[in-house]
């Protein structure tokens, strides 16, 4: 019976639950501006990273460095996009 107990499964969500508790102490701590955006950066990327590999088994396939090129290719679009906007619209460049 123990071979079919989803314990990679349950140990993602208890960690996922301990990110998501680490995330809401930057408010109940009242972190400073520049601590609390690195660790809710920093457990925002560790929770998109474990619910990629846990959850939706992206690890499993043949083809898997095809999956992490195109999820890292659209990270980088992202952020482009995001400080492409910021220079323009904010930072009059």
């Amino acid at each position: 019976m123990a071979q079919f107990f989803p314990k990679g499964q349950v140990m993602g969500f208890i960690f996922s639950l301990v990110l998501t508790v680490v995330a809401m102490l930057v408010y109940f701590l009242d972190m400073s501006f520049g601590m609390g955006m690195a660790v809710l950066i920093i457990t925002a990327f560790l929770q998109a990273t474990l619910q990629l590999v846990v959850f939706m088994h992206a690890g499993e396939s043949e083809d898997k460095w095809a999956i992490y090129i195109n999820v890292l290719y659209g990270m980088v679009i992202a952020v482009m996009t995001v400080f492409g906007s910021l220079l323009i619209f904010n930072w009059d460049m």
